[in-house]
């Protein structure tokens, strides 16, 4: 396993729409465990591949707390197909946008398809952090960030801040 770089905003990457994973495998699978890796280094709680420069839609999350056994989730191809209407409001950050946290809403709860591991079907019904955070990775597979979620002043802000720091940085390869 190895940890990978993260790709940091202003980098174009991260508007990118992923592609779907069309075979898993154990290049796959060390893959989800590099991932997993470099969100426990980061550390976050969530982690979308394009945020390591590669355009596949695969997210990792692990809402654990410091003081419990690691619980690390796999989710492969995952799309929303259902969310409430009901909405809730979380301070949310970004490995890709680091030192930068803003209350964003979103739906309460979704309802999320997706592939493990194994390539195994599964369906998740989840609410509170855990629907946030999956919303929160599915809109990078979508090229989304969570600034996108705030207004457009402080979105301005936030990549004119970026934008400059970027000067001082090199743009990262995309991995294919």
């Amino acid at each position: 396993m190895s940890i990978k770089p993260l790709v940091i905003l202003p980098d174009p990457i991260l508007r990118q729409v992923s592609k779907p994973v069309e075979r898993i495998d154990d290049q796959l699978r060390t893959f989800t465990a590099d991932m997993l890796e470099t969100m426990y280094d980061a550390p976050g709680i969530g982690l979308a591949a394009i945020q390591v420069g590669e355009p596949l839609r695969i997210l990792v999350i692990d809402l654990s707390k410091e003081d419990e056994e690691k619980a690390p989730q796999v989710f492969i191809n995952p799309e929303i197909v259902a969310s409430s209407d009901e909405r809730s409001a979380y301070e949310e950050g970004c490995l890709s946008i680091p030192d930068y946290y803003a209350e964003v809403e979103r739906p309460a709860s979704v309802r999320v398809t997706y592939l493990d591991r194994e390539g195994k079907a599964h369906e998740i019904a989840a609410e509170g952090l855990l629907a946030t955070c999956l919303q929160h990775e599915i809109d990078h597979l979508n090229g989304v960030l969570f600034i996108d979620h705030i207004s457009k002043l402080k979105r301005d802000m936030v990549i004119k801040r970026f934008k400059k720091l970027a000067k001082d940085r090199p743009p990262s390869k995309l991995a294919i």
